[in-house]
């Protein structure tokens, strides 16, 4: 699974199916989720241990079998403890037909007129059900698997109206929206930058703040401070170029705004602890 842009807006799977299924364990370079965005819907499940999900500053704690859902546009983060987990992305406008009486229903969704539930518990057997359904098509993607998935989306988000799984959107954004929105300024300057020689002031300056107040802010938010987190975005980015290109250690250091290899192979240690070449070598 890549999330290597913190607002993903690529294409997910092909154009006339939107949805993209990933596998994740402790040995995937982006085993831990970085904080990012996008403009699809997302399911979780975790196959097993722990996992701690952060959605718009409020954390889901979930283990084997649950089932988390976030919504599009949230900025969200994961922590996996002992974790195997598998994730859907998909474009939520592939369940909309024309002239279809469902559309309202899934509309209500797209355009955040309901907030549903986040977090389901694997005592939920109704959800857990369907998703088991819906994650086993993702995977073994056999002749027909799209109208299994199509199904299944339908019958997991009716059964989320039919048991009242969810809540009508308030009248007012909440308090911490602009909070969330400056969150996500600075994440995409981050990286949009992470390649150049980068300053706290810079940093700060891109969401209109003091140095001070933004450390502050930023640690509030992501409980990181913006450096230590630049660092681990640059290493997110570092694992890729090693998986994907053919470039010595040094040139992928450099790509990735690190300009001293003896301080990069660190770093590399610190977040994954191993050095860049026995990463390479798995």
């Amino acid at each position: 699974m890549q999330y290597i842009n913190y607002r993903e807006n690529r294409q997910r799977g092909t154009i006339d199916f939107p949805l993209e299924y990933h596998h994740v364990t402790p040995s995937h370079p982006q085993y831990v989720m970085s904080f990012h965005w996008h403009v699809e819907f997302e399911l979780i499940r975790i196959v097993e241990g722990n996992f701690t999900l952060t959605i718009d500053e409020e954390d889901f704690f979930a283990q084997k079998n649950d089932i988390l859902f976030v919504p599009a546009g949230s900025i969200h983060s994961g922590i996996p403890k002992n974790c195997t987990y598998d994730c859907i992305v998909f474009d939520m406008n592939m369940l909309l037909h024309k002239n279809d009486s469902c559309n309202q229903l899934i509309r209500s969704i797209i355009d955040h007129k309901v907030q549903i539930q986040k977090c389901y518990s694997g005592t939920d057997t109704d959800i857990h059900r369907i998703a088991l359904a819906l994650f086993d098509a993702a995977a073994t993607r056999h002749n027909g698997y799209q109208l299994i998935i199509m199904g299944t989306l339908y019958q997991l988000f009716g059964t989320i109206f039919a048991k009242n799984y969810f809540n009508p959107s308030p009248s007012q954004e909440p308090r911490n929206h602009r909070r969330i929105l400056q969150l996500k300024q600075a994440l995409e300057f981050m990286e949009s930058s992470y390649h150049s020689q980068l300053t706290l002031e810079e940093i700060a300056q891109s969401v209109n703040m003091s140095p001070k107040y933004f450390c502050r802010f930023f640690h509030e938010m992501t409980h990181r401070t913006p450096i230590d987190y630049l660092n681990y975005y640059r290493i997110e980015r570092a694992c890729y170029q090693l998986m994907t290109t053919e470039l010595s250690i040094t040139e992928i250091a450099f790509n990735s705004g690190f300009n001293d290899l003896s301080y990069f192979i660190k770093t590399f240690k610190k977040y994954k602890g191993r050095t860049p070449k026995k990463y390479l070598k798995e």
